[in-house]
């Protein structure tokens, strides 16, 4: 996702760059699209000049909304999902779950605050034409 965050809007990256760029292996990077197609994050066009882009601008898709996409909903432990909470017998006398609470929705905030465009990888980005300084 950070890859393609860097690519100007309607522009695809082929599969095989993709895992070139991030140096990982076409297998895992296979399910990974895959999983991220079907969440509607990533759309991919097939043919010779086919690839992937995101379905939207990196500056809306949070990491949060890659992260669950790919894992499920977040969680520091397990006593932050309310099954296992309520079938914790220590949930009425434990000390420790308004530490997670808090803990769980400071790492969310953060999360939902930081966008792909904020994380796209730099050198993959188009250069950035320099001002000349007046009088200079």
């Amino acid at each position: 996702m950070v890859c393609l965050a860097a690519l100007p809007e309607g522009q695809l990256l082929s599969f095989r760059e993709i895992a070139r760029r991030m140096d990982v292996p076409e297998t895992f990077l296979a399910k990974i699209l895959k999983i991220l197609v079907a969440r509607k994050l990533v759309a991919s066009t097939r043919g010779a000049h086919g690839g992937y882009a995101l379905t939207k601008p990196s500056r809306e898709i949070t990491f949060l909304d890659v992260i669950e996409a790919v894992e499920g909903p977040v969680g520091i432990n397990t006593c932050q999902q309310t099954a296992a909470h309520e079938a914790c017998r220590m949930s009425r006398t434990c000390t420790m779950n308004g530490v997670w609470t808090r803990g769980q929705e400071r790492m969310l905030d953060v999360y939902r605050g930081t966008t792909l465009d904020q994380l796209a990888m730099a050198e993959l980005r188009p250069p950035v034409a320099l001002r000349s300084v007046a009088g200079a």
